[in-house]
């Protein structure tokens, strides 16, 4: 395990990018933990900052903190600072993880934490914690990966660029259709946009107002598949959240 940590992770330079991914996980964990003790009204944790009667959210130390962090980045910019880019990018996390877990709030400019709209700052992380995952391992969206664009003549420049276009063309009608971790993850496993690209939209996806309003029998279909294999992946997604960040509200 040493060996395989050193060769992927040290010695690529991803090192930064390592201890931003753990310092997000931890500093995510953390903070769930603590809101669902406050929640609980638990009398030795320490509860919400109130100064003056003021509720001082998280988010808003995740944005000092992520503030701190890039201007420190910046102002080391031109040294060879790698201890300190390691700390740097841990603080960047830690920070990223606070805003993020209340992502909801700063889209609802309203307190929607436990709130069924809540749920969409769990997706957010789980988005990002995914990316920061694929990218410490090296996995590249389409385009940034080493290679990708065979420069070895303009005939071979003009057919690796058609064919990214025709790719990322396959992330947007994925995601037209509703279907937002396949288009995400099909960017750093192009395989995925196929099937997502190919198949039927959800029910209620822009894809499917546009091209479904006038064809009751593909709507109908859309709906059928997503009661019969959406609906239970969902429940299970649910149910996986809630065991890590806390239940939240059937209603807002």
């Amino acid at each position: 395990m040493r060996g395989w940590f050193v060769d992927t992770i040290v010695d690529t330079g991803r090192l930064p990018l390592f201890m931003m991914m753990v310092a997000f996980a931890v500093a995510f964990l953390f903070i769930r933990l603590s809101t669902r003790l406050i929640r609980a009204e638990v009398p030795w944790w320490p509860g919400n900052v109130t100064p003056g009667g003021l509720h001082i959210h998280h988010v808003m130390f995740g944005l000092v903190t992520m503030l701190v962090s890039g201007f420190g980045f910046i102002a080391l910019a031109n040294y060879h600072t790698p201890v300190a880019n390691c700390v740097l990018a841990a603080v960047f996390g830690t920070g990223s993880a606070l805003v993020l877990d209340e992502f909801a709030l700063v889209l609802h400019l309203r307190d929607v934490y436990w709130k069924e709209e809540g749920r969409a700052s769990i997706d957010a992380v789980f988005v990002a914690f995914s990316v920061t995952v694929l990218f410490a391992l090296g996995v590249h969206p389409l385009g940034l990966n080493s290679g990708a664009i065979d420069t070895d003549s303009v005939g071979m420049v003009v057919v690796s660029v058609l064919v990214l276009l025709l790719q990322y063309a396959l992330v947007v009608v994925t995601v037209l259709k509703g279907k937002i971790w396949t288009g995400l993850l099909g960017l750093f496993f192009p395989l995925l946009l196929l099937p997502g690209a190919w198949r039927l939209a959800r029910p209620r996806s822009p894809w499917a107002r546009w091209r479904y309003a006038q064809r009751p029998a593909k709507q109908q279909s859309a709906l059928n598949r997503e009661r019969r294999f959406r609906v239970p992946v969902h429940a299970g997604k649910i149910r996986f959240q809630e065991a890590i960040a806390g239940r939240h509200d059937d209603v807002s």
